[in-house]
């Protein structure tokens, strides 16, 4: 008997989906994109309304053969590519290529890859959605357009082998105008104050702020003025004059959609956009589990949605009473707000079955599949459940003219806290003081500071400001990060992002003749167009003909106005081992590298190394700067292979002074510290501001 032939896009799917449909289904692997257009050319009929010209992808051919005799076999052909524009899109292409009727029930649809949401969906195919395959086409044409007419522009006035890119433009031009936000700040000075008070009776000690005066807060701006005030408190008697005390909740976090997915596993496990994508497609594709067989472990990866279906709350909240108690179950129905560009195709990123403990399914996973399943499990769970619940104090505190303010907390219900390790707990406990009660001062503190400049972008930071702005969208955030920095425009510098000069170059050249490809906001307006698209409100020939008619004048003024740019040689000290002309630095793909002044003569070239004074602990040779392929910069022995000695963070030349080790910088959260590299040895001290 004929079998059904189900397509989908990847092997791994393949495999978890045909243990679930049984001998009747073959299930088969597009392995991605079957068509696409082509790389040697536009592929664009700019004259005939923009028709894209599809061509099969090189190396696809005997996939392509084997799709068509499976298909020919079949009873009925089955799309199972991703729920979302581009699997829709891929579906449209499978069909083309199969001869399969656009009119015909052949796309099945789930989010889960389990065995109830697999047989529903085969039980339920539907057509191909035209308009979600129109709005992807739209994107892409879009993105070719802007790729493939400014690219050889900058070959012609830049250098050869750059490439801009609708989107990614817009994320680098971000990154480019926070670098020029942070040279051009000017820090300010400004001055605490902190009282260390305690009670006369239990001798309990605890701090207080300067707050300011009865007309309200007080700026300290100098040291004049904090002296002004020092001198007058000197000696006076700190006197409670008021006391206030209530309940603070603290409310669950929503389940993840794919931006906070990212931006979490960044900030907590350090993962990028890029490994945390494809580790959550392992969950979602399926793990081989010791007791079940290969499964899905979590329901659809690229969602902007926070909703929940009723039948998984309903699950859920059987779980939370069974395994804690009914005060850890919220007292309302969970409805955390989208955002306000959000499709809502998909539910949140959840587990596909709450019963699926991390810990009892850790022996099938890798470490870095169980960090990550952890993470999206708790926080699916503790978006359920009750809130924390804080008995919070503040005190306030008169001396003379003068208020000081302190503030604390106790936690007294931990609710979802119980269950999401990752959210810090904060416990700030201060003695119980009354009203009019006197406090003696046990120390008091004036600080000079200065006010910070912006940060430079994250990765989590960087995905959260193109969401906030609306460009991209989920599916985007991970691609737009690695184009950006495959291409050489920004670099990471202690996990954070930096343009090159190269990336200055070419987004002041953009910001300057194609204004609208790098705004940020005509970026925006244009994914909002898509999303019309996709709802059948907008035709998406009239959306690339709109656009065209404003960005074709700007490529011709373009052309005829842009001088060639000549990238100045830096020539520098260093001598060629081949000839001994002195060597230059080139920008290459992969950045700068040194390369021989005599060239054509001379093609000899090495990597461009920075040494940072410091000697190698383990041969006494000098350490360097260097990237790792990825991008990430690391301090390595400059006698390598010789010397194997390399450290993520950049050492200082100075030794512990507790086991004489080299001692590092390293950068977190709460600022910049000295630790020792010996990792039996605990020293570690801040790094003071003249350091």
């Amino acid at each position: 008997m004929a079998k059904s032939l189900v397509i989908v896009e990847s092997p791994a799917k393949a495999k978890t989906i045909g243990k679930f449909l049984g001998k009747n289904y073959k299930v088969v692997a597009s392995v991605g994109h079957v068509r696409d257009l082509p790389k040697s050319k536009m592929g664009i009929d700019i004259e005939n309304k923009f028709e894209p010209h599809y061509i099969t992808i090189r190396g696809k051919g005997s996939i392509i053969q084997e799709l068509k005799k499976e298909g020919k076999k079949a009873k009925k052909i089955l799309l199972a590519t991703d729920p979302d524009r581009e699997g829709e899109a891929i579906s449209w292409h499978l069909a083309h290529i199969l001869s399969v009727d656009e009119t015909e029930k052949c796309r099945i649809e789930f989010h889960e890859i389990t065995e109830t949401a697999i047989k529903n969906a085969v039980k339920k195919p539907r057509t191909i959605d035209k308009n979600l395959v129109d709005a992807q086409q739209a994107r892409r044409v879009l993105d070719r357009l802007v790729g493939y007419s400014i690219s050889p522009l900058l070959w012609r006035k830049i250098r050869k082998g750059l490439s801009a890119g609708r989107v990614q433009s817009v994320a680098t031009k971000l990154i480019c105008d926070r670098e020029k936000e942070i040279e051009k700040f000017i820090p300010q000075e400004y001055w605490s104050i902190l009282v260390t008070l305690s009670d006369q009776e239990n001798q309990e000690a605890f701090d207080a702020k300067f707050y300011g005066n009865a007309e309200g807060k007080l700026e300290l701006n100098n040291k004049g003025e904090v002296d002004e005030i020092l001198n007058k408190i000197a000696s006076r008697p700190y006197t409670v004059t008021d006391v206030k005390q209530r309940e603070k909740k603290r409310n669950p976090y929503p389940p993840f959609i794919t931006s906070s997915l990212q931006q979490e596993a960044a900030n907590r496990l350090g993962y990028s956009t890029k490994k945390t994508m494809m580790i959550a497609q392992q969950l979602y594709e399926g793990i081989d589990l010791e007791d079940e067989g290969s499964v899905g472990l979590v329901t659809y990866i690229r969602t902007d949605s926070t909703r929940i279906s009723e039948e998984v709350k309903k699950s859920t909240k059987e779980y939370i009473l069974k395994h804690f108690s009914e005060a850890y179950l919220s007292k309302e129905e969970k409805e955390f707000k989208a955002s306000k560009d959000a499709q809502d195709a998909h539910e949140a990123i959840r587990p596909t079955s709450i019963e699926r403990e991390p810990d009892r399914i850790r022996a099938s996973l890798s470490n870095e599949q169980y960090q990550l399943y952890k993470l999206i499990w708790e926080r699916f769970l503790a978006s359920q459940m009750s809130a924390a619940v804080y008995d919070t104090y503040s005190v306030e505190i008169q001396n003379g003219d003068y208020i000081f303010k302190a503030s604390g907390s106790k936690l007294v219900f931990d609710g979802f806290l119980k269950v999401y390790t990752y959210a810090s707990v904060s416990d700030n406990k201060i003695p119980a003081v009354i009203a009019n009660q006197v406090l003696s001062q046990k120390e008091i503190v004036p600080k000079q500071h200065f006010t910070q400049p912006p940060p430079r972008f994250t990765e989590a930071t960087l995905v959260k400001e193109l969401e906030d702005k609306g460009i991209g969208r989920p599916s985007t955030y991970a691609p737009i990060i690695s184009t950006i920095l495959s291409r050489g425009y920004v670099e990471k510098e202690s996990k954070a992002f930096k343009p090159t000069e190269l990336g200055v170059i070419v987004n002041d050249l953009l910001e300057e003749y194609f204004k609208d490809i790098v705004d940020e906001y005509f970026t925006a307006e244009l994914e909002k167009q898509l999303d019309q698209i996709e709802e059948a409100k907008l035709d998406w020939i009239k959306v690339i003909d709109d656009f065209y008619n404003s960005f074709a004048p700007s490529l011709q003024h373009a052309e005829e106005e842009i001088e060639k740019i000549e990238l100045v040689e830096e020539v520098t000290d260093e001598i060629c081992e081949e000839c001994g002309k002195n060597m230059v630095i080139k920008y290459g793909k992969f950045g700068k590298f040194l390369a021989c002044s005599g060239y054509p003569e001379c093609q000899h070239t090495r990597p461009l190394v920075h040494k940072i004074g410091v000697a190698c602990p383990k041969c006494g040779g000098d350490l360097l700067e260097r990237r790792s392929k990825k991008g990430r910069l690391f301090y390595g022995c400059g006698s390598f292979p010789k010397c194997n000695f390399m450290l993520w963070n950049k050492p200082v030349d100075e030794k512990c002074p507790e086991c004489t080790a080299l001692l590092a910088e390293k950068t977190t959260k709460k600022g910049t510290f000295i630790q020792c590299t010996n990792k039996e040895c605990k020293y570690k001290r801040a790094v003071e501001k003249d350091e």
